[in-house]
């Protein structure tokens, strides 16, 4: 059953419309362990990168997926012409304070960006990026936000984990402010 097991795995998260989690799999072939759904999956990953086809399985949002890969983006934006995401800068921001401080209410995003955040969080909710926790036991009971499985998936994030550190972000910021490197017109050819 080892390559049978292979192929329905492969079929399962194929037909998924959502990444497909360990789990997922597991309750729909019940009578194989997770170290056998974990060594197809592996297989599978590794045939599709040796393959270097149109596509990948990739981990994101807790599951696997397939993806398209980002070198055949061009192509693919002409074919579909997707409407892009476009989010404003202070929605970029809304979203990063959550992502990186969830759980959070919303009086605490307003403190850390200094004005008022409503209208950007309903925008965020919209579009799925965004959702609500519960209730924060304190008076008034403020909403609790925290980000979505959309939201690593959007971001092709296994998990919240994958966020680059506040250190990594000071890297690349520095580097984006360093002028380009010029050279000598002598030394080119």
């Amino acid at each position: 059953m080892n390559n049978d097991l292979k192929n329905i795995i492969e079929s399962l998260i194929f037909v998924s419309e959502t990444p497909l989690s360990i789990d997922r799999i597991r309750n729909a072939i019940p009578q194989v362990n997770t170290g056998e759904i974990k060594s197809a999956i592996e297989n599978l990953i590794h045939e599709y990168e040796n393959r270097k086809g149109g596509f990948v399985l990739k981990e994101v949002a807790g599951g696997y997926q397939f993806r398209t890969r980002p070198e055949y983006h061009t192509w693919i934006k002409n074919l579909i012409r997707p409407n892009p995401v476009r989010l404003s800068k202070a929605a970029l921001e809304t979203l990063a304070i959550i992502a990186y401080k969830q759980p959070i209410i919303r009086s605490d995003i307003e403190h850390i960006r200094g004005v008022d955040c409503g209208g950007i969080i309903r925008t965020l909710m919209e579009r799925k990026l965004v959702r609500i926790l519960g209730r924060k036991e304190i008076p008034g009971r403020p909403l609790i936000y925290a980000t979505t499985k959309y939201f690593l998936e959007f971001f092709e994030l296994r998990d919240l984990k994958d966020l680059p550190t506040p250190k990594e972000i000071h890297a690349m910021e520095t580097l984006a402010e360093q002028p380009p490197q010029k050279t000598d017109s002598a030394e080119l050819p």
